[in-house]
């Protein structure tokens, strides 16, 4: 027979095949603790006890892996020891055409904790649900979890909580996060080689590709907002797995929330790892506290774990990218019943316009606007809240925004932009059912304490702007400090570049740093130079705006002459975690004025002695007179 024909019958066949498996229904399968789900694209075997996802084939080839740390897939929380366990089928694909299947494991707490056998999550006292769906011809299973604190409970909190998977090692060798993180990764063997530096995280590749470099899990954190897919690819098998949230309303800590994503994980063998958090515990972390008697619940998901294939490891994940929108705008999906997830119908628009009233603000860049559970400082922002729900979309420069898909309920209006130092807020915001809302225009006037005299950086929430911060996501930027800067930083008003001048973590200064980064270097001052046409009276307010916090505290100084001291940091693990931004907050400093004078003058910043990196990554820096 001709190749050719041999050929053009192969594809026939093969194209025959997929479309055939497209139309197969969904089946499930429920015997004893295990439940199956099928629809010719993707099986997937759930522990009904446990909640785990122990094997996902995509047309025959098993993508789960078992060799490092928790194998497959995992909910951090599990009902297997709970005081009551019951597995059910919640949607039976016999009753509509083979169209949709889902599977139920529930534990019910009946007022006892549910030992999380020594996770980090472990020993709540809620009754916790997980469920998987899958629907004919998707290319993927999704995955839920229903928390619920009954009124007759007691008080219990939530650690850290996420959706997880260890992916099969001989399959998965590509990770994709964002643009800039889109790789071939070290395999296991490399890993399990490297050497092992200040972090058990981080470990210096002794063989292959990347011998010589740092494998840091943290590199890979990223804003879970701005990732709605990420996940892992094969060059050999030419396949993708990956994570997409359609919504971000049940993750923690709204539109600036860094978190875990994907790496090797960090126990020997080094599968591919992928992490979905809700309650996160990372720059800044979150927080979820339940009062006794309290009638809680959260519905955390649906979470699709999504399958494709394409040439190469760019074409899969620009398809899970379009996948992820087109799961955004099927959300909330219609399936989802018996738990509390308001439907479209029962969801309401919030609409309206920021006008900003700043002198040196014209547009609002990068807007974000938010709908959150009502702030109570200083224990609950919506910085910190995995406890709620929130709502946030990206606003356009004009102030205008759209929030769609709210639930009903009342809320605070938040609002941050590029450029605009603080944020606004405004409380009451009623939500009821199936309605549109629009809140007309609304003065956004941001504080100012008086004349600005001098600035340094972009208020963004970021340290992004300033010197080596767009490349901030390597391990040890710590240890280079003293060689870029080996007398530390000078920078003058109007001469300077903060782009150039400004390094973006000021960290203590180590003249000869052990290149594992163990080590710990003197106190670090910073001088900031300016020049005043005349001399100046009153109070003046030095505005510090820190995203990354590990210092105890910053001393501040004018003229060599005691102006203040910021106190009271609370500690967000940004910089030892590679990151460039965690939990923001403004320091204030007032001082008399009187300590400056006409001509030349000099404000120092001081971190103390310490480990290398315990110290303070800046958004913004203002001088004001009252």
């Amino acid at each position: 027979m001709n190749v050719l024909i041999k050929v053009g019958l192969a594809i026939a066949v093969c194209g025959l095949s997929i479309a055939m498996a497209a139309d197969a229904p969904v089946t499930v399968t429920q015997e004893g603790n295990w439940l199956t789900l099928s629809n010719g694209i993707v099986t997937a075997q759930i522990n009904n006890r446990t909640g785990d996802l122990m094997s996902l084939k995509y047309h025959g080839l098993e993508t789960m892996g078992h060799g490092s740390g928790h194998p497959a897939g995992y909910w951090e929380q599990t009902p297997a020891k709970a005081a009551h366990l019951s597995a059910t089928v919640t949607i039976d694909p016999a009753t509509n055409g083979g169209a949709r299947g889902e599977g139920s494991g529930k534990g019910v707490s009946e007022g006892k904790t549910l030992d999380g056998g020594g996770q980090p999550g472990g020993g709540m006292l809620c009754d916790l649900e997980i469920r998987y769906a899958m629907a004919r011809g998707e290319s993927g299973v999704y995955t839920y979890a229903i928390f619920t604190h009954q009124p007759t409970y007691a008080a219990t909190q939530i650690g850290e909580s996420r959706f997880g998977a260890k992916l099969n090692s001989k399959v998965f060798d590509w990770m994709s996060i964002d643009a800039r993180r889109n790789k071939l990764m070290p395999t296991g063997e490399d890993w399990d080689k490297g050497a092992l530096l200040n972090m058990k995280e981080a470990r210096r590749m002794t063989t292959g590709n990347y011998a010589g470099q740092v494998e840091h899990k943290y590199d890979y954190s990223a804003l879970q907002f701005d990732i709605p897919a990420f996940g892992w690819s094969s060059t050999k098998e030419h396949i993708g797995l990956y994570f997409i949230n359609p919504s971000m309303e049940y993750l923690s800590g709204g539109a600036t929330k860094v978190e875990l994503t994907g790496h090797l994980d960090n126990g020997n063998g080094g599968d591919p790892t992928l992490l979905d958090y809700w309650r996160g515990t990372h720059y800044g972390g979150s927080e979820l506290r339940i009062g006794e008697g309290e009638n809680w619940s959260k519905v955390v998901g649906p979470i699709l774990v999504y399958l494709d294939s394409g040439p190469d490891a760019n074409a899969t994940y620009q398809d899970a990218l379009a996948q992820a929108a087109k799961e955004a705008a099927r959300w909330p999906y219609d399936w989802v019943q018996g738990v509390d997830y308001p439907d479209k119908n029962q969801r309401s628009t919030v609409s309206g316009q920021l006008a900003i009233d700043d002198p040196q603000v014209k547009s609002l860049a990068n807007l974000l606007v938010g709908l959150a559970f009502p702030d109570a400082p200083p224990r609950s922002t919506w910085q910190n809240d995995a406890k709620h729900y929130q709502f946030w979309v990206r606003g356009s420069a004009d102030g205008r925004f759209r929030i769609p898909n709210v639930r009903p309920g009342t809320y605070q209006l938040h609002a941050i932009a590029d450029g605009v130092l603080g944020e606004y807020a405004k409380s009451d915001i009623t939500v009821g059912e199936g309605g549109k809302i629009d809140l007309g225009k609304l003065e956004w006037k941001p504080v100012r304490y008086g004349k600005q005299i001098w600035d340094i950086g972009i208020p963004n929430r970021s340290g992004v702007e300033f010197f080596k911060g767009d490349d901030y996501f390597h391990w040890g930027w710590y240890l280079e400090y003293s060689k870029l800067f080996p007398n530390d930083v000078s920078y003058t008003i109007g001469q300077s570049d903060y782009g150039k001048d400004w390094f973006f973590e000021q960290v203590p200064h180590a003249d000869h740093p052990d290149a594992t980064g163990r080590g710990s270097g003197r106190a670090t001052t910073w001088t900031i130079n300016f020049t005043l046409p005349q001399d100046l009276h009153g109070r003046a307010v030095l505005r510090l705006a820190l995203t990354g916090v590990s210092a105890r505290s910053i001393d501040v100084s004018v003229n060599d002459k005691p102006a203040g001291t910021v106190s009271g940091l609370v500690y967000n693990a940004t910089i030892n975690r590679d990151g460039i931004q965690g939990s923001w907050v403004e320091k204030d400093v007032t001082f008399d004025a009187s300590l400056m004078k006409e001509g030349k003058n000099v404000l120092k910043l001081t971190i103390p002695a310490g480990g290398l990196t315990s110290g303070i990554i800046y958004d913004y820096l203002r001088l004001e007179l009252e």
